[in-house]
């Protein structure tokens, strides 16, 4: 469409997304015009100072420009950059939640409260798949102002919502909107590519703010918005607080998220496979493969069966589907709504972690051969997580190219290398064998289309 390539996804902010719950409580509506004159004073009085700023210190190298520089004088100096965010206290001992792209690289990062103390804070953990960040600041005790977080499938489009933050470096600006869209994929953001999205005003500067609903609770972490020009035009995006909540539980003690398998490889359902399946509509993934020994075929996941749901939550498409495993715990079992042959099954399916059979074989390849200069592993449940895919098939996959190496003309990270002198390919050894015999042809996979490429 015309209005995707116009627009440009820039990561600085966002709304987010998720699936409604059937139960979900719909906020009143005003009754009369003296409901209409009513004022968010109160709320933000009481969620304001759990929002923070957060400056961040970086040193980098840059190459000297000198026409003739002198024998032993440095090629390279240092330039101090600085930047800004915002953050969330979430829990009262000091406990900040943030975009990981926000204090990515800091070499030191300060934040500054809503009544102007500063502290130095100290970077957890940060997990670039979800662009999720927890800091800490310690206040010798003090019990510092924080945000409980609400259940964000239990929100609607069309709820009223605030974001704030320090856009530009304004701090402590409020904004107000609605929830536009719930469940919203927006592609390039982060791993999960699922959001809420908000036309509550967002700018550079409010990534890592917050998104509130008229209870007070944290409902959103504000990470990307739709811009031609860098500013906001109502189309924002924050990252569920389901999310949010999941990486408190386990970024403390410096761990990642883990989102479980099932043991599936899956399709989404077109309007022919809609058709086919005798579907009312085209929603859900078609089991493609079930792997034997995994947790799909233990729990009697069949081939073509149509995933539905998910805890009774919608599964439409892969990017439903990798967020309501994000939120999920390995070990845990779920119920999973199938159609099969026509008919709903529910059956009970206990997670695990995707496991690394087989081996990852970390391979640079170099010498005077076409992927010279990329690096490759094994394909594996693990590494297909690792690299946010939805699903994974035998096969070797690109995970590191050398700047300005010959690979890079035609292979980048996350690229599956499927054949070479159009054989399939099983390993990283089978690779290797491949190119000491000599490589004219090479078919790449990325994003389910595949392109072959040919070599004189």
């Amino acid at each position: 469409m015309m209005w995707r390539r116009l627009l440009a996804a820039t990561i600085l902010i966002g709304a987010a997304a998720m699936a409604a719950s059937p139960g979900a409580v719909a906020q009143p509506l005003p009754n009369s015009r003296s409901d209409l004159a009513y004022s968010y004073a109160p709320l933000v009085k009481r969620v304001s100072p759990a929002v923070v700023n957060i400056y961040t210190t970086t040193t980098a190298r840059v190459p000297r420009r000198l026409p003739f520089p002198f024998p032993g004088m440095p090629q390279a100096g240092e330039r101090v950059q600085n930047s800004l965010g915002s953050g969330v206290v979430v829990r009262p001992d000091g406990l900040i939640v943030t975009n990981a792209h926000v204090v990515k690289g800091a070499d030191e990062v300060r934040v500054v409260l809503a009544d102007r103390r500063e502290f130095e804070a100290k970077v957890l953990t940060q997990d670039e798949r979800y662009d999720l960040a927890l800091l800490r600041i310690d206040g010798a005790g003090e019990k510092f102002p924080f945000l409980e977080m609400r259940d964000s499938d239990s929100i609607e489009v069309g709820d009223v919502v605030l974001a704030i933050g320090n856009p530009f470096g304004l701090n402590q600006t409020v904004t107000s909107g609605i929830v536009s869209a719930v469940a919203r994929s927006a592609g390039g953001i982060n791993d999960s590519n699922f959001f809420l999205q908000t036309d509550a005003a967002i700018n550079p500067g409010n990534s890592g703010g917050a998104l509130v609903s008229l209870d007070g609770r944290l409902i959103g972490i504000n990470t990307a918005i739709y811009s031609q020009s860098g500013g906001s035009v109502g189309i924002g995006f924050a990252t569920p607080s389901n999310i949010v909540a999941r990486m408190v539980a386990i970024g403390e003690q410096g761990g990642r998220i883990v989102r479980p398998w099932l043991g599936a490889s899956m399709q989404r359902v077109t309007p022919d496979l809609a058709a086919g399946f005798g579907l009312a509509r085209p929603a859900g993934l078609v089991v493609k493969e079930v792997f034997a020994e995994g947790p799909g075929a233990a729990a009697g996941l069949k081939r073509n069966d149509v995933i539905v749901a998910l805890r009774d939550q919608p599964i439409d498409d892969e990017a439903s589907l990798r967020f309501r495993l994000s939120t999920l715990q390995v070990d845990e079992t779920v119920a999973v709504r199938v159609i099969r042959a026509g008919k709903e099954v529910t059956i009970q399916l206990k997670l695990a972690a995707p496991p690394e059979i087989p081996a990852r074989e970390r391979s640079a390849l170099d010498g005077r051969q076409p992927l010279s200069g990329a690096t490759v592993v094994n394909m594996s449940p693990a590494v297909a997580e690792e690299m946010g895919l939805a699903e994974w098939r035998p096969g070797v996959a690109v995970v590191e190219v050398k700047p300005g190496a010959y690979a890079g003309r035609f292979v980048r990270p996350g690229d599956m290398i499927l054949a070479t002198n159009g054989q399939d390919l099983k390993s990283v050894a089978d690779l290797k064998k491949r190119i000491a015999a000599g490589i004219t042809s090479v078919s790449i996979g990325r994003e389910g289309m595949v392109s072959t490429i040919q070599f004189r």
